[in-house]
């Protein structure tokens, strides 16, 4: 992580966006963020880039329960001395997706996007204004989306003053003349400790503690509850690199659920991850899931 700050902005770019509340401080430990593959999924990426800076991404998965197989393919390039971005996605639904994105320009710290898709099939049509504007202590984002059901309007703020950061977040829909979504988080983050806790909407209510024990060991602990709900989730999980290379992963929660995660670089730009989930109240029964995924990068 502290390579990955800059003297304009201190703090990682997924923790200042893991922040908001809607979408929560993820502890950044477990299987699902260590395998690529998901549980119950079969998944194969391959990454490549020409010599003139043109990235493709093709992406497939078979998900072992549905039996169903699903495919991407994504073209992405960066006319870097401009700050602009051009993406191009298809999947095997046959959805097409445009996006282009302006990254510090006409200010520095300013990203503005244009994201749009199309079904052919279906004729519906989905588009997105992003805007976002992040310096040293503020990260600022309004997001206007437009499809067939109404326009909608996401507004978010993070601020952050030595190691607390403070997060709110809100969605107005137009048509309906109305907030539907106000939500409120606080952390706190070092190199080796993370506090986060959040409240959604007045009644779903969070929190979760990460440490790094050291280069190799990290534990974390979450823990969630609605209002006018009796029902607790928790979670603890931990994580260990074994070198270099390699690093298993666990996670536990308290419906019993346990979650195994091995990823292993097989050689620079091949990537292996295995991950498997355990119903703990049913051994014997099934029902258990496997992943697999392989990534190639070139």
């Amino acid at each position: 992580d502290a390579a990955r700050r800059t003297e304009a902005n201190p703090y990682p770019p997924e923790i200042r966006e893991q922040l908001l509340p809607g979408i929560g401080l993820q502890v950044p430990l477990g299987c699902e963020r260590d395998t690529r593959s998901g549980f119950g999924l079969f998944k194969l990426d391959l990454k490549t880039e020409s010599e003139n800076g043109l990235q493709f991404t093709t992406s497939g998965s078979a998900n072992t329960e549905s039996r169903k197989v699903t495919g991407s393919l994504e073209t992405k390039y960066k006319w870097a001395e401009h700050g602009l971005t051009f993406t191009e996605r298809w999947n095997t639904d046959n959805t097409l997706g445009t996006e282009i994105t302006l990254e510090d320009q006409p200010a520095k710290g300013l990203k503005l996007t244009f994201d749009s898709s199309f079904s052919p099939i279906t004729g519906k049509k989905i588009g997105k204004v992003k805007t976002g504007y992040s310096r040293e202590y503020v990260n600022l984002g309004c997001d206007v989306d437009y499809d067939i059901n109404g326009t909608s309007v996401h507004g978010s703020a993070v601020v952050a003053v030595e190691g607390w950061l403070a997060g709110y977040q809100t969605t107005f829909e137009v048509g309906r003349n109305r907030v539907t979504q106000s939500n409120f988080a606080v952390g706190y983050m070092s190199d080796e400790f993370q506090l986060h806790t959040n409240v959604n909407d007045g009644t779903e209510f969070g929190g979760s503690i990460y440490q790094k024990v050291n280069e190799r060991l990290e534990t974390a602990i979450s823990l969630a509850w609605t209002a006018g709900n009796s029902n607790t989730h928790f979670g603890i999980a931990a994580k260990y690199q074994i070198d270099d290379t390699a690093s298993f992963s666990a996670k536990a929660t308290n419906s019993s659920l346990v979650g195994l995660g091995y990823a292993q670089t097989l050689k620079p730009g091949i990537k292996l991850s295995l991950s498997a989930l355990l119903d703990g109240k049913n051994i014997n029964a099934g029902g258990h899931k496997l992943g697999v995924g392989l990534e190639f990068e070139a």
